[in-house]
């Protein structure tokens, strides 16, 4: 799940929010300090993923996102 500011809430799969993230790193100025010394926009995007769930855009700014688990409802007997 996907949170930005002025936005409805989106739910995306793995893949699409790698692909979201590395969208909004390419946005700004510079990357966060901790990210500068990975490669490309695409490994920062993956290493946010694996570490955090927010990122600030600007002052007052923030992205979020967030793992879902999405399981069908029990089948009933």
């Amino acid at each position: 799940m996907v949170l930005e500011p002025a936005a409805a809430e989106r739910i995306l799969s793995a893949s699409e929010t790698l692909d979201w993230l590395e969208a909004q790193l390419a946005a700004l100025e510079r990357p966060p300090a901790d990210l500068e010394d990975l490669p490309d926009a695409r490994a920062r995007a993956q290493r946010l993923l694996e570490t955090a769930c927010a990122l600030e855009l600007g002052p007052g700014r923030t992205i979020q996102w967030f793992a879902v688990r999405l399981e069908p409802p029990a089948s009933r007997a």
